[in-house]
């Protein structure tokens, strides 16, 4: 059954997958493996560098709350084109920047073009195309990010050694333009869900079509905010300082990079079982336990003495990854429909994005003014735990309010 779901469905999930991968380019885990060339061209300090990332990254969460909305309207195809058009400008322009005050501006558009719009493109066309096996479709698509976890920061590091990191910044842009006529091709046609019509599709809580003015004045949307925000704020802080984590541990940056795999093993493994689970229990109720795994990577990357150990952190970092990207690809389609999916969930990616302006900047201030990188990591796990008792008290809260209501009106 999974294979012939694979055989069925071949394009529009490769086309997904090939979204999320090269949406990498603009992910900071790739952006931060610069940091190092980047500060030392333009003579940057930990906090002045994660300021003009902040900015470039702020800027590109803006415009991602006005214009996330318009693949509610137009086709994903020729959105598609024309974002990996520009994402490949931009890399070739990275390949050139020669001044300091064109860095936030071509970080703007790498955000904006991979983090944010590819990212965004993925979810909402898959929402959009699966119904009954929409965790599983999001499992699959996601593998992309995995993809490029584990193959794409190696790769550059080792290209911007042999060729210099302005060259590689070439290779990228190649890259970006060779994905143009194979989502051509891929994209000819939309997918409609099977068994369901699109209204019945449509609709969310309470059996209601929302819309983003609806979503955002309901509570529940901002109570799930601080769980949506961990990973972002976090994860995204802890790759964008992996140079600096790597120097006071004592590690290689390449031995370090060599270890993503596995936590893109883990990212696989949280994918797979966490697309199984949406579609046997649920989004809303996976979303309380995502971020687990993440606080007990940040515990055990804090107190780790050397790479071995720093393996079973990496892995639980990868699997609290892997469930969220399933997790959040659906719970907003589960909770509010997905009739004007991409507007309510551009809000979201915005707010993400936004998140991941500040986990660079805050912790690149707080490295210059000397706390301990090791100290922030135990802060950070301890906000994902709390955040996680946040979101399971407002979801089951929400569900019994649900089912009470549909007592009511049955009797």
């Amino acid at each position: 059954m999974r294979f012939a779901f694979l055989r069925q469905n071949a394009r529009w999930l490769a086309a997904g997958g090939l979204l999320t991968f090269g949406s990498s380019f603009g992910q900071t885990y790739f952006i931060a493996l610069y940091a190092g060339h980047l500060r030392e061209t333009f003579a940057l300090s930990h906090g002045a560098w994660g300021t003009l990332y902040a900015l470039g990254t702020l800027a590109s969460a803006i415009v991602m709350l006005l214009v996330g909305g318009l693949v509610d309207r137009f086709r994903i195809r020729p959105v598609t084109l024309i974002v990996l058009a520009v994402f490949a400008v931009t890399a070739f322009l990275m390949a050139r920047v020669s001044s300091v005050w064109l860095l936030p501006i071509l970080i703007f558009s790498l955000r904006f073009c991979g983090q944010g719009l590819m990212s965004h493109l993925s979810v909402v066309a898959t929402v959009r195309w699966f119904a009954a096996r929409r965790g599983r479709a999001l499992s699959i698509t996601a593998m992309g990010f995995s993809a490029g976890e584990a193959l794409l920061p190696f790769t550059f590091v080792a290209l911007a050694g042999a060729i210099g990191w302005r060259a590689s910044w070439d290779v990228a842009a190649v890259l970006l333009l060779l994905l143009i006529p194979v989502f051509a091709q891929l994209l000819r046609s939309e997918r409609a869900p099977r068994g369901e019509s699109m209204d019945a599709e449509s609709l969310g809580s309470d059996g209601r079509v929302w819309t983003r003015a609806m979503a955002l004045r309901h509570w529940l949307f901002w109570m799930l905010i601080p769980g949506l925000l961990s990973l972002p704020i976090f994860a995204t802080a802890f790759f964008f300082q992996q140079v600096h984590l790597t120097g006071i541990k004592g590690w290689s940056l390449a031995a370090f990079t060599a270890l993503i795999p596995v936590y893109t093993g883990g990212g696989l493994a949280g994918l797979l079982y966490g697309g199984s689970l949406v579609d046997r229990i649920g989004a809303a109720r996976l979303m309380p336990l995502y971020l687990v795994p993440m606080a007990l990577g940040f515990l055990g990357m804090a107190a780790a003495p050397s790479l071995i150990l720093a393996v079973p952190a990496l892995l639980a970092l990868g699997l609290s990854h892997g469930l969220s990207a399933v997790t959040l690809g659906a719970v907003w389609a589960e909770l509010y429909g997905t009739r004007h999916i991409g507007a309510i969930r551009a809000v979201t990616v915005a707010i993400m994005v936004f998140a991941t302006a500040l986990g660079p900047m805050g912790t690149g201030f707080l490295i210059d003014a000397g706390v301990d990188y090791r100290l922030q990591l135990v802060f950070m796990a301890a906000y994902a735990l709390a955040a996680s008792l946040v979101s399971h008290l407002a979801l089951s809260h929400h569900r019994r309010r649900i089912e009470t209501a549909s007592a009511i009106s049955a009797a």
